[in-house]
């Protein structure tokens, strides 16, 4: 991104005539869950200990309670605005049947959210339901994260692992995971301890990262997926949940097909952009409500 199209304020920063940037479609395609709509075209989110408020204003992304060492230390790399989503679109639109759900999605970006807070997060969300998740991520945050104000308001800050650490599994019951409470206080346990070092399952390469996500309780190979591609920037990573198995099977493979051959046929057809092709598939399906005769 030239920084010469970015715009300095005391409380915001703007950034110019972005591309390929629409807030539903970044915030509501699956990859995130502490982001809230307070009207159209604008979102309010925690991450990273902060509280910003982004708003799409013509073709200029304005972010508000930022300023400029916020703005290059966290959000651009947050929103991945280094990256020309352009190009990426260019080379997926080559294949007829995904050329409709790029464009359908054209405002898509992929989030570099935290590690932690992204494993704890796609745990939750196992065989659940997206307010359910949201409540929990939130319940977490406020018993043991830090408080920040925005606008008189308080938010809270996803805990840190030291914030954290001593939490039982009863406490997180209390919060309304249910069963996943216990996958919740081992990895928890285990990342403490130093047994799983999430820098080095990060520095891996794609599929033995897969493989050593797996090794935390309540992580199968959809949620490892989830966690290389929402946090780790492993973009071969292809998270097959239902809404994506229902689009590949609709368009690309067989109704029998398993998870397993849906996710090696797609990383063999879409290679390292495979990551970017799932979410424009995911929220295709979502929106449009494919289903499977």
């Amino acid at each position: 991104m030239d920084f010469k199209n970015i715009e300095i304020y005391e409380d915001r920063v703007v950034v110019k005539k972005v591309e390929n940037f629409i807030l539903a479609h970044i915030f509501e395609c699956g990859q995130c869950f502490r982001w809230e709509k307070t009207k159209e075209n604008c979102y309010i989110g925690v991450a990273f200990n902060k509280v910003i408020e982004v708003e799409k204003i013509e073709d200029d992304v304005v972010i508000y309670n930022c300023n400029e060492e916020d703005f290059k230390n966290i959000w651009v790399d947050y929103f991945d605005l280094y990256r020309d989503y352009a190009e990426i679109k260019n080379v997926l639109r080559r294949d007829v049947i995904l050329h409709e759900a790029v464009e359908f999605g054209e405002g898509i970006r992929l989030l570099k959210q935290e590690p932690f807070e992204t494993i704890i997060s796609f745990i939750i969300s196992s065989n659940n339901r997206i307010p359910m998740i949201k409540r929990a991520i939130e319940r977490i945050s406020q018993k043991w994260g830090k408080t920040v104000l925005y606008k008189g308001k308080e938010y809270f800050s996803f805990p840190t692992i030291e914030e954290i650490k001593d939490a039982t599994e009863e406490d997180f019951r209390k919060i309304g995971v249910g069963f996943r409470a216990k996958y919740i206080k081992n990895t928890v346990s285990e990342i403490n301890s130093g047994e799983a070092d999430v820098d080095y399952i990060m520095a891996l390469e794609d599929e033995l990262c897969h493989k050593q996500l797996q090794k935390f309780s309540g992580v199968g190979p959809k949620v490892a997926d989830c966690i290389m591609l929402f946090s780790m920037r492993k973009y071969s990573a292809f998270p097959v949940d239902v809404w994506v198995k229902r689009a590949m099977q609709f368009f690309y493979v067989a109704p029998d097909v398993s998870l397993l051959k849906i996710r090696e046929f797609s990383i063999n057809k879409f290679g390292d952009l495979a990551g970017f092709a799932q979410q424009y598939l995911f929220y295709y399906a979502r929106e449009n409500g494919i289903k499977i005769e």
